[in-house]
Parts: structure tokens; sequence; C-alpha cells
């Protein structure tokens, strides 16, 4: 009786247990509205969440990520930008249009633009910069392909310098396109700078200052550090935000989420919910080390220079754990094994190199051979065996030869005497 207690109240242990086990697993992924999403390290480039990543979407005003980017690259914060009449058929939010009038042919220091572009996401501007930098919103927009294409991100088409999409549908990109434009913008002194401030005090030459605030409600909460926030009906509530903790920089993505108007916060609960994932998610192991992740095989000769060839597979292992963040991104694996000398074999001898690709993530690995020299002498032992005594009944046979030939040269040396 004692002996089924105790044999139910293990199987009941190891049940809730297993149940607990599962549910902490569950709670540990991010729940999140948006239908695209990315978290990156920005210093490794590995991907620690994914969700649609490559999948098409509008990116609204975090298109204005990229017009900034064009602007740092070919501007100063001294230079003068001057306002085009253009500028005033933009859609709010528009600075003209929101915040104060502003007459065509008024100028803005290229600090205060900026400053306008990326804290208030001002649409006018966005024009303002365009036929500023590019001389015209066309060749702009050329411009902005072309760094586009420079970073990297092959899924992406910019037809506006502000993310406005109502009448096309080929302004588009992808989460992990975003994160790469992220990236460069973080690489951007100017930029980076302008991104982590709350407000700014901004004028026109001939306008009252003003006071516009960051949009990214998350600025300076828990590591976030920046960001860029967008939304239009096509695109739904989107936010690229950067973040730091521990001298660890993170990149976060959330396209398509929903714009709970008119508290507006779930795009940020979903940027808040993948930040503090990213920065408490563990590596899985993708390969143990120690173990066998392929195998080659080798034509040797079995007795060096000569003897009859004999074919060997050689299992090739690596020393270290391969472990990896786990995504939906199905891992690319390689291993290259280069000449090998089978008699100089060792397993503490690096081989080759075994590489693991991930969306832009590459490290690589020494790999190492499972057998040694000796254990190719222990598994032709018996050949060896045999080899010796037919070297020694060779050499007796010899030496019975010698002292043949010396017996019958000294019996003619004696009958000549």
């Amino acid at each position: 009786m004692k002996k089924r207690i105790l044999s139910l109240w293990v199987f009941f242990t190891l049940v809730f247990t297993f149940s607990f086990s599962t549910i902490a697993i569950a709670e540990t992924q991010p729940e999140i509205v948006g239908t695209s999403a990315i978290v990156m390290d920005l210093e490794t480039k590995e991907i620690i969440y994914s969700k649609n990543i490559d999948e098409k979407k509008q990116p609204a005003s975090i298109t204005k990520l990229m017009t900034a980017l064009l602007l740092a690259e070919n501007k100063s914060k001294t230079d003068l930008l001057t306002y085009p009449a253009a500028a005033l058929k933009e859609e709010p939010y528009s600075y003209g249009l929101n915040v104060h009038p502003v007459t065509p042919g008024d100028t803005f220091t290229g600090k205060d633009a900026m400053d306008i572009l990326l804290l208030y996401s001002g649409n006018d501007i966005a024009y303002m910069v365009a036929e500023n930098v590019g001389g015209t919103k066309e060749k702009f927009i050329t411009m902005m392909n072309e760094k586009a294409k420079a970073l990297g991100m092959t899924n992406t088409n910019f037809v506006t310098p502000n993310g406005l999409d109502d009448n096309t549908d080929d302004h588009y990109t992808t989460a992990y396109d975003l994160s790469l434009l992220l990236n460069a913008a973080y690489g951007n002194e100017w930029i980076r700078e302008t991104m982590s401030k709350k407000e700014s005090e901004v004028k026109s030459t001939n306008g009252p200052s003003s006071i516009v605030e960051n949009r990214n409600k998350l600025i300076g909460v828990d590591g976030n550090i920046g960001g860029k926030t967008g939304y239009t009906e096509k695109s739904g509530r989107c936010l690229a935000a950067l973040y730091q903790r521990n001298g660890h920089t993170l990149a976060t993505v959330v396209l398509g989420s929903d714009y709970n108007f008119p508290v507006d916060t779930q795009v940020f609960e979903d940027t808040t919910n993948l930040a503090n994932y990213g920065f408490n998610a563990e590596k899985e192991v993708f390969k143990a080390k120690n173990t066998e992740i392929s195998e080659v095989t080798m034509e040797y000769k079995i007795l060096p220079l000569i003897g009859p060839k004999k074919a060997i597979k050689v299992p090739v292992t690596i020393h270290e754990d391969i472990s990896l963040y786990s995504t939906d991104l199905e891992p690319e694996f390689n291993s290259e094994v280069g000449k090998i000398n089978i008699w100089t074999l060792s397993k503490d001898k690096s081989i080759g190199k075994a590489t693991v690709n991930i969306k832009g993530y590459e490290k690589q690995y020494d790999i190492y051979s499972g057998l040694s020299n000796m254990d190719i002498i222990k598994s032709n032992i018996l050949y060896y065996v045999l080899a010796l005594l037919v070297l020694i009944i060779i050499a007796s046979l010899v030496i019975l030869i010698i002292s043949k030939i010396n017996k019958k040269r000294r019996k003619k040396k004696k009958s000549y005497i």
C-alpha cells in the first residue's frame, strides 16, 4: 500500500512539475498584437525574436528615419533649409499646419529641422528636407532607395519622404529591413542625440519659438534611448525603438499593431514586451560540443608510400556548444574540412571551420577530427604485425644469403693458399 501511495505521489509530482515548466516557458514568449516584429542585438547582429520579419508592410512615419539619415549625411546642424510652398500641402501632422504657420521661403536650421522631423514627426518638414537635400522630391526618393540598397534593405521601396501612403501601395519595407535602418540611425551621432530628447524648442527664422514633444512615449523608460513612431490607416500603429541595458543595445521593430485610440498604448506595450524578452532571452544549444556534426571519407595507404589503399570515415566534431536564440528562422549550418594528413591526425588539432548563418548573423567555429593517428594505427594493427613478420623473414633471408656468400668466399680463399 505504501509503495502505491509513493508511486502516485511521484507521478503527480512529475505531472505538476512538467505542467509548471510548460507554463513558465510559454510565459517567456512575448505576446504582441503587432503583425510583424523583430528584436536584434546590434552588436552581434543576432536576431532574438522574429515574427513575419520579411513580410512587406507600410512603415508610415518610421520612413522619416531614412529621411533623417540623408539629412545628417548631407547637411549640418547650422545649415539653413528653405521651406517650399509644396510642403504646405502635406497632411497633418505638419509643423506649418498644426504648430505654427510657416510662410514659403522661411528657413529652418538643420538642427531644428531634424528635431521636428524625428520628435514631432512633421510631414511638411520631411518634404522640406527632401527638396533641400535632393533638389527635388523625386531625386530625393531615388537617394532614399539607393541608401536602402546600400544598407542591405532588399525588401524596401520608398515613394514618399514622410511615409504618407494614401495614394500608393508601392511604399513598403519589412521589420528586418527597418532593423538595419535603426542600426544605421544608431550609428549616426546627430540622429542618436535627437532621438534621445523628450522635447525640443524649435522655430523658423521668422517665426516664434515652439516646443515639440517626442511622440515616442517610451523615451527614457527602462533603457529606451530612441525610436520613431508611425501610423496610417494602411500601416496600423508602428514603432521602431532602440534600447540599452547592461552594455547591450537592441533594435526593436513593431509593425501593424492596433491604434487603441485615444489612449494609444498598444504599440508601446508590444515594444516593452519585446525589449524585456530580448534582454532576458537565453540561447538554446543548436549543436552540442563533442558531438559528430559530419564525417569525411578519406583514402590512405595502410603502409605509407606502399601497400594497399583503404577508405576510412573520419567523424567531424566541435569542442564547444553552438548556441542560438530560438526563433522561427532556420539556421544555415556548413562545415568545411581542410587538407588532412591522416598520419598527423589529432583530436585536439583543428581540421577546418563550421559556419552558422542566420540572416546577416554569422559565426565560425573550429572543427576537429573524432579520430587520431593512433586510432588509425590501432585499426590496422594486424596489417602492421604481418608487415613486421614479413620484414623479419626478409631480413632473416638476407642475413642467411649474406652468410652463405661469405662462407663461399672464405672457402675460395683457402683453396688458393
